[in-house]
């Protein structure tokens, strides 16, 4: 302490500095960027880190989808580029960043087996995108996603866990396929050789972090339109299933580590 929590939020503009172009007070604005502190009533953002939001996408869902749906891009389009025709692995289908790539790779013609971890998260998942569930605890998980796949392998596979199922994901692939490890649930991937990803077909292997595909407005630019372009299309609809008073959100993180959320969580000052 003193610190933030906090990386993705949406309100309306209040104030600009000297020589700011781009925002007017009064624009409706959301952002996703470093450093945290977006848990807060107000907070000053620098201006090209802000995008303006356009009619038809309203504030909560721009705080729901901003860091989420910039995330779903980056690994649809810039780490592994979905095909259409593709089949590809999505962990935690259900959660925020999983509801919104499902239906995202859906939209684009790739086929999405879903991990979850329920029932409930299952029928979640369908309704959602995923043509085909993987439960998370199911002791025969690399063989119930090579019989989904007529024993060839996922095209890629995007994984949130990290190091309790990296080994397990690589076996998932198809030859020459892509393993995204993009999220550390459970603990960071610890070293292995590279001939693990020989021994399974020439795999490819990327760590991507979202900033990096953001750094410049530029790309912040490219997310932008793309996010907006598929909320608006109704290609991707954003699952706000959730919702504290910023007082609360004590109990907020409380419900999400113990996996009793699914979708976005909104956070109202």
């Amino acid at each position: 302490m003193p610190a933030g929590l906090g990386l993705e939020a949406a309100g309306a503009v209040t104030a600009v500095g000297s020589g700011v172009t781009g925002v007017v007070i009064g624009d409706r604005v959301a952002y996703a960027s470093q450093p945290p502190g977006a848990y807060a009533s107000e907070r000053v953002v620098a201006a090209n880190r802000v995008v303006v939001l356009p009619e038809g996408i309203d504030e909560a869902t721009a705080a729901a989808a901003m860091l989420k749906g910039f995330t779903a891009w980056y690994l649809l389009f810039k780490s592994y580029r979905v095909q259409a025709g593709d089949t590809v692995l999505l962990y935690a289908a259900a959660g925020g960043v999983g509801l919104i790539a499902s239906q995202w790779a859906h939209s684009l013609g790739a086929r999405v087996i879903g991990v979850v971890s329920t029932e409930a998260k299952a029928e979640l998942a369908r309704a959602n995108g995923c043509a085909e569930i993987v439960m998370a605890g199911d002791p025969d998980f690399v063989a119930r996603v090579r019989e989904l796949t007529g024993a060839a392998g996922v095209a890629a596979v995007y994984d949130s866990v990290g190091q309790d199922t990296f080994i397990q994901s690589l076996d998932c692939l198809r030859r020459h396929g892509t393993m995204v490890t993009y999220g550390n649930a459970s603990g960071p991937v610890k070293p292995f050789s590279p001939l693990e990803l020989a021994a399974r077909g020439s795999l490819y292997l990327t760590r991507p972090v979202l900033f990096d595909f953001i750094a410049d407005e530029a790309g912040l630019h490219a997310a932008r339109d793309a996010l907006f372009s598929v909320l608006t299309s109704g290609a991707v609809n954003v699952s706000i299933n959730h919702e504290y008073a910023l007082v609360d959100v004590a109990q907020a993180h409380a419900d999400l580590e113990a996996r009793r959320t699914s979708g976005s969580i909104v956070l109202r000052p």
